[in-house]
């Protein structure tokens, strides 16, 4: 009998390994630990939102930083957007880290609500650093990662993205709302971009100034599309 089964896992070319749990009958199967291999061998590493981050990739183009969670800790992740004009019949659709039935969706939406016309051109998504994604509060960082390349405007550096996207082009509330933004707030962000619905009550976390969305219309709004 196995109460608990637990796993590494990591990308070719990357020091650092996730153990994650996919079985645990006592506890959560959602939470993961972070380990970097070193020449002594694995060590913990306290902080994982910086090891995802890449101060150089910040403030380009097509990338937005997703304040997550991973279990019940709170976790600051790059995602990187190329979107370019496609020579196939049928345009590429590529996802490293995330779940491409998501990306298709999410594209629809941009589509069909929003009038941003994706389908004569090539989509790329990665979640940097080999991390992969489960949570639909993703949506919206993605969303921001996509619009930033397709229109060529770089998202500000000290901008954290998370939502969940609907059918309709609503920006729903998710949970663990404080937790985010606190972690946002200690790795220097000064701005979130989040559900409008998540903010009943009291939000105020210092050093954040929050900017709420309803419809993800709002955000396509804020890249000043160009008409296409």
């Amino acid at each position: 009998m196995v109460d608990t089964v637990l796993y590494f896992e990591s990308l070719s070319g990357h020091q650092f390994r996730i153990l994650r749990a996919v079985k645990n009958r006592f506890g959560p199967t959602d939470e993961i630990g972070v380990f970097e291999m070193r020449l002594e061998g694995l060590k913990e590493v306290e902080n994982p939102s910086a090891l995802f981050l890449n101060d150089a990739d910040r403030g380009s183009p097509g990338t937005a930083v997703l304040a997550g969670m991973e279990g019940t800790r709170p976790i600051l992740v790059e995602m990187q957007g190329l979107v370019a004009p496609s020579t196939l019949g049928t345009p590429r659709r590529a996802v490293v880290g995330w779940d491409p039935n998501r990306l298709s969706m999410l594209l629809a939406v941009l589509e069909a609500r929003c009038g941003v016309r994706l389908g004569s051109h090539d989509v790329y998504l990665n979640v940097a650093g080999g991390l992969r994604l489960t949570e639909p509060a993703a949506d919206l960082a993605a969303a921001a990662a996509l619009l930033s390349s397709f229109t060529g405007h770089a998202v500000p550096d000290d901008t954290v993205y998370f939502g969940e996207v609907s059918l309709t082009g609503a920006v729903r509330a998710v949970g663990h709302t404080d937790q985010r933004l606190k972690e946002a707030a200690k790795l220097g962000f000064s701005r979130a971009v989040v559900p409008a619905a998540s903010l009943a009550g009291d939000r105020a976390v210092e050093g954040i100034t929050l900017g709420p969305v309803s419809q993800l219309e709002e955000l396509v709004a804020w890249f000043a599309l160009p008409a296409h």
